[in-house]
């Protein structure tokens, strides 16, 4: 590739060439950089690739992306400088792949909770109905049938581009993709083209990287802005911030909901452990998924199917034989009737929407065990949000260590417990040990007994100063039920 052809796409504020501008690879990362690479230099809140400039010249680097140029240049490296190299860096990886996001229909899927349901959901209705897909999820990214365990919620540019490749070359039809906030800030999806765009609510999260629930919002709402006029723009209008994602697409702009006005509405007819019935648009379903929260999911899953151009009858039976994702409401049971469930609930909102659905299924009988902690070096202030709320709607809480990473654990516990009042002290216990506290929670029940562990879902390890050590709730759970 010439850099030349691409200096327009990325609106570089000014060049200097000492070569032909002709590059092998594009490269971010420093160590990586081999003879006759494009070097992008991203400013980081670790690191800045700016400091690296010299050292990937020495190693062969023929040009150099930057935001600004260095003050000794080397006459064997050509400099573009950009207002945003995050952005150039995504403008210029779809074009190395061939812009492969064209060649395909791909649904962004971006809100605080749901995402990975509605993405997995979408990809799994595909499929079933006779097309490839690839998935890019906070659990895994699929291209048709291998599965690649993942790192992010979303890639970064270079390898979201390399899987949608790798999808276009397998024949893949669609993607379905989920797309963080911080995405959306750090520009890995610029230059990408989408299909449809999904909302599915926005709460309490992610302050300690967008610093306020202003900037959260508007972090959503900029990939609004950035679908084109041939995409569809589904949000959801029961959230109060759903209209705000729509002000300024120039997609086409659809609404689901389960109590506002809309295109495509939804309505809960039965509760259960197993399931619920359900009625989409006048049709009833009955479905796996459990919760008032997975109403909302199945509703935009069927929306999308439907704004896609499937049948409103295949879409409907195939949804009825589909299975809840790993880690979110995953119900386990102990041969002496004890419930357990399993999920990914780590905000806030996510909790209260879990604990709420237990109590409108349970009700009343038996009692609430619930299980719940907080990751280390993220948003405080979600803390002893989540005690509170954990204690308010349990019958007993034990609060616990997530993730701590590099904090200490009994430092996030009593963040934690800040939140709880001198009443709810009573029914709470405090075991930083995440596998102790899961087998002190089936200790404690008895038969008809519910108990939720809140947090980590599918995540098979626990963040530990660095290290991630294998851990796996459902394990513990089904160890500790053979002993009861």
């Amino acid at each position: 590739m010439n850099i030349n052809n691409y200096i327009k796409d990325i609106e570089a504020v000014s060049c200097i060439f000492n070569n032909d501008g002709e590059f092998r690879n594009i490269v971010q990362d420093s160590r990586k950089v081999e003879a006759g690479d494009l070097f992008v230099a991203i400013p980081g809140t670790i690191s800045d690739g700016h400091r690296f400039i010299d050292s990937v010249i020495e190693k062969g680097a023929k040009v150099i992306i930057c935001e600004q140029m260095p003050e000794k240049l080397n006459n064997n490296a050509s400099y573009l400088s950009v207002e945003s190299a995050s952005k150039a860096l995504g403008i210029l990886a779809s074009a190395y792949y061939g812009n492969p996001s064209s060649k395909l229909k791909l649904i962004g899927v971006t809100g605080t909770n749901g995402k990975t349901t509605i993405a997995s959901t979408l990809f799994n209705l595909v499929r079933e109905s006779g097309y490839k897909a690839g998935l890019i999820s906070t659990i895994q990214v699929i291209i048709e049938t291998r599965a690649i365990p993942s790192t992010h919620t979303t890639p970064d540019q270079l390898s979201l581009n390399r899987f949608l490749s790798e999808m276009v070359e397998t024949g893949c039809d669609y993607c379905f993709m989920e797309v963080s906030s911080h995405s959306v800030v750090q520009n890995r999806i610029a230059g990408l083209v989408f299909a449809g765009g999904i909302f599915t609510n926005i709460t309490h999260d992610h302050l300690d990287f967008h610093k306020t629930f202003k900037e959260y919002i508007r972090a959503k709402q900029m990939f609004f802005d950035m679908l084109p006029s041939t995409a569809f723009a589904l949000t959801n209008a029961d959230d109060k911030n759903g209209h705000i994602m729509l002000q300024n697409t120039s997609a086409k702009k659809y609404s689901y909901s389960l109590k506002s006005a809309s295109e495509f509405k939804a309505k809960i007819l039965e509760n259960h452990f197993d399931g619920m019935l359900l009625k989409l648009n006048e049709h009833e379903i009955w479905t796996s998924f459990i919760g008032k929260f997975n109403a909302y999911n199945i509703l935009s899953v069927y929306a999308t199917a439907l704004l896609c151009g499937f049948d409103s009858q295949e879409v409907l039976m195939i949804l009825s034989g589909l299975k809840p994702v790993e880690g979110r409401f995953e119900t386990l049971h102990s041969p002496n009737g004890i419930t357990a469930i399993v999920d990914y609930a780590h905000t806030p909102d996510a909790l209260q929407n879990v604990l709420s659905t237990i109590n409108e299924i349970r009700q009343g009988a038996g009692q609430l065990i619930t299980v719940v902690g907080a990751g280390g070096d993220r948003d405080k202030t979600k803390r002893p949000e989540m005690a509170a709320i954990a204690a308010e709607l349990s019958d007993k809480v034990i609060l616990t260590s997530d993730n701590p990473r590099t904090e200490d654990p009994e430092s996030i516990l009593n963040d934690m417990q800040s939140g709880i009042n001198v009443v709810q002290k009573r029914k709470t216990l405090r075991i930083s040990n995440r596998a102790e506290a899961i087998r002190t929670a089936c200790m404690m029940a008895e038969p008809g007994d519910v108990i939720l562990v809140a947090g980590k879902g599918h995540e098979k390890y626990q963040d530990i100063n660095g290290v991630k050590h294998h851990f796996d709730d459902k394990e513990v759970l089904t160890e500790t039920f053979k002993e009861l």
